[in-house]
């Protein structure tokens, strides 16, 4: 991660896991955002200098109930709205990210761990 060090401007956390992320908001640029859609049961560790000093934002969001996902699923199929991923193996796994440093994808990946 170090290598990584502000080098985003966004970051997306949809586990629920209780972490510190000090360790992720390292990885933002200079006013970079970090949005939280997991719901970890115990108070996350957030650490005000980097917010601070770094001008950084960290935001939450709700994903929706099951009824309302089931609306958005119904609406989608009703107009044939459809997403697009690429489905990429879990060896492929360092690829897929090389490619996406180099902005050479049109669809998001799917990692497909059953597989």
């Amino acid at each position: 991660m170090e290598s990584r060090h502000r080098t985003l401007d966004f970051r997306l956390a949809s586990v629920s896991a209780n972490d510190s992320l000090g360790p992720y908001l390292e990885l933002l640029k200079i006013k970079g955002t970090f949005l939280i859609v997991g719901a970890p049961d115990k108070p996350m560790d957030l650490p005000s200098f980097s917010l601070i000093f770094d001008k950084r934002t960290v935001k939450g969001s709700m994903i929706g109930s099951i009824k309302e996902t089931q609306e958005m699923i119904d609406i989608c199929g009703k107009y044939n709205i459809m997403c697009e991923i690429e489905i990429v193996a879990p060896n492929k796994i360092n690829e897929a990210y090389e490619r996406i440093e180099k902005n050479d994808i049109k669809y998001r990946f799917v990692i497909d761990v059953a597989g």
